[in-house]
């Protein structure tokens, strides 16, 4: 089993890249996530527990630290979400099936996520960077793309937080995540990682659409109720 989730365990090789079944496995279960979360499911959450474990081993191994650490947060928040979306604190946040519903943020929350955002990155890159030398019989090289990585990261922290509280804008910065995520994750030679982004690109604009169209039909259905 242990052998099986090494990223030199191959599966099989598709246009001579080497498939690793851990890579193979992830994509699976975060691809069935993602395409849940899309659909406003709460299946969504036990499926992505999967799927970030089995990331959070390959990104060790390919030491992407900072989306290591990203993992261990979204298993945190994946567990919270999931409790979160079937049990909305009161009638006022319910959506029809009994679920937190959809909402959106304000300008001042926007502001002050977006500086957040800027100076969590500046401090996480600063962190990984140093990790190899803090820390060298856990990380024994230093980290690759400590900005980009920390960046992708900070902002899915982000992203993941409004999500679990069912926030529109999450998939404003799941876009921004997705479309550098595809140039790194190719750059590191995960190459179904990155093609995984590129329907994660989709599945986002695909979720804002939805979400949008969703949150909306609830504002003029309780305007109606009024």
């Amino acid at each position: 089993m242990e052998h099986i989730f090494s990223v030199q365990t191959v599966a099989f090789t598709v246009l001579g890249y080497p498939m690793s079944w851990i890579e193979l496995i992830g994509t699976v279960f975060n691809l069935w996530c993602v395409w849940l979360v899309a659909r406003n499911k709460i299946l969504n959450w036990p499926i992505g527990l999967i799927g970030v474990v089995v990331f959070g081993i390959m990104f060790w191994q390919i030491r992407l630290y900072a989306d290591l650490f990203e993992q261990m947060y979204f298993f945190v928040t994946g567990v919270w979400g999931w409790w979160v979306w079937a049990h909305p604190r009161t009638k006022a946040v319910e959506d029809v099936s009994g679920q937190l519903a959809i909402s959106r943020l304000s300008l001042r929350s926007i502001v002050g996520y977006g500086a957040g955002i800027v100076a969590a990155t500046a401090v996480v890159t600063w962190a990984m960077s140093h990790l190899h030398l803090w820390l060298p019989s856990l990380f024994p090289e230093a980290a690759s793309f400590a900005l980009l990585d920390s960046l992708t990261t900070v902002m899915s922290f982000a992203a993941q937080f409004m999500l679990v509280r069912r926030q529109l804008e999450n998939w404003v910065l799941w876009i921004f995540v997705d479309v550098i995520g595809i140039g790194l994750y190719w750059a590191k030679d995960v190459r179904l990682v990155s093609l995984l982004y590129v329907v994660f690109l989709g599945l986002a604009i695909n979720g804002l659409i939805r979400w949008t169209r969703e949150y909306r039909a609830r504002r003029v259905l309780s305007h109606i109720g009024e």
